[in-house]
């Protein structure tokens, strides 16, 4: 995906100095900003202060995060000891996605089968890059998959425009390339196919506000920012043909954990008889658990999140408190969509039921 026409990832190692480079998305749209990643703290800081976000790039810069490391190991004088420490820091940065502990659990598992330092490092890296390219080769795929959903609404339409409704922000930015849900609007539109997307601002940090509305407007692709609550009225009204969203973690009996809000729009949809899918890379499922509302651990997260809002002021970026000083407030931030109702899942591997057959019907080495 592009920025003003320049091709960017949403996490890279410099070939040239081996340094690790993120996107600050706190400071989007508003300033576009490169940040490096040197040490597993500032990972970890990344990762929790949401300057990376959305699951399949949180697992790839965990991926990187115990690349650093095993640099920073090899340093200690106890290798083992200061890894451990270092995954710990690592699993206790976000609680929901799963792609974090995946990542981590796969580089433990490698990094194991080395001798000495100087192996472990150069295997970290190789599954650190491995895991990246897998995300973004995942993605494209959802992307080939769902755009056949798009095409045959828009046949349905004799060629009208297609309008998705799409929540929080499930796009390159919160992977590595294409995005989950967005790769399919992406390539329909790449492809002629005529779209609107309807982006949920998504309180409270705003992610379709401010980055799916940025990345749709850099790709050209028409949309309109809506208040949260709006989308119930569109649908009833027959502006909505489909919804797409992401997933944070997703069972394999086919729950969804995805941004909170999530629920709601899966309950406006299924009254209204409009499909719901959600676009789920097999790193975002979690085959060892069922229950998707008793298993699935959601974060919660700082009530001044909800309380304060971030903005563009006098061309400075400032945070505005909305509430009255010594207000309370809840932040949870995600919530379970039970696969009752949700129509079908896109992942890499083709579109199924959001039920257990229908996942290990793709899945079958899960079983």
């Amino acid at each position: 995906m592009k920025i003003n026409n320049k091709y960017y990832k949403g996490i890279w190692r410099d070939e040239k100095n081996g340094e690790i480079n993120i996107i600050d998305q706190r400071k989007l749209p508003f300033e576009f900003v490169i940040e490096k990643i040197t040490t597993v703290d500032e990972c970890v800081f990344a990762i929790k202060e949401m300057i990376v976000r959305g699951a399949p790039l949180i697992g790839v810069t965990a991926a990187w995060g115990m690349y650093l490391a095993t640099i920073e190991a090899k340093q200690n004088d106890n290798f083992d000891e200061h890894l451990k420490k270092s995954v710990k820091k690592l699993k206790s940065s976000r609680p929901t996605a799963v792609d974090l502990f995946k990542a981590i659990d796969k580089q433990i598992v490698e990094i194991s089968k080395c001798k000495n330092p100087e192996e472990k490092i150069k295997i970290a890296e190789q599954i650190a890059r491995e895991i990246s390219d897998e995300t973004v080769a995942f993605c494209k795929k959802i992307g080939e998959y769902g755009f056949e959903i798009i095409k045959k609404i828009s046949e349905s339409k004799n060629g009208e425009a297609v309008n998705i409704l799409t929540h929080c922000n499930a796009g390159w930015l919160a992977t590595v390339d294409y995005g989950t849900a967005t790769a399919p609007i992406y390539l329909a539109h790449d492809k002629g196919i005529k779209v609107h997307v309807w982006v949920d601002e998504t309180r409270p940090r705003n992610q379709g506000a401010s980055l799916t509305a940025f990345e749709l407007g850099e790709h050209g692709v028409p949309y309109s920012v809506i208040a949260d609550n709006t989308g119930g009225h569109l649908m009833q009204h027959k502006m909505v043909d489909l919804v797409i969203v992401g997933t944070d973690r997703t069972t394999r009996t086919g729950d969804v954990a995805n941004k909170i809000g999530t629920y709601l729009k899966a309950l406006a949809a299924f009254d209204n008889n409009i499909p719901f899918y959600v676009a789920a890379p097999s790193s975002s499922i979690d085959f060892k658990i069922k229950n998707g509302l008793t298993e699935i651990p959601i974060e919660k997260r700082n009530e001044d999140e909800v309380k304060y809002i971030s903005g563009l002021h006098e061309n400075k970026i400032k945070k505005i408190l909305l509430t009255p000083q010594n207000s309370k407030a809840v932040n949870y931030s995600f919530d379970v969509t039970p696969a009752r109702f949700v129509t079908a899942l896109i992942t890499e591997r083709g579109i199924c039921k959001a039920n257990e057959k229908g996942i290990l019907e793709l899945f079958q080495e899960n079983k």
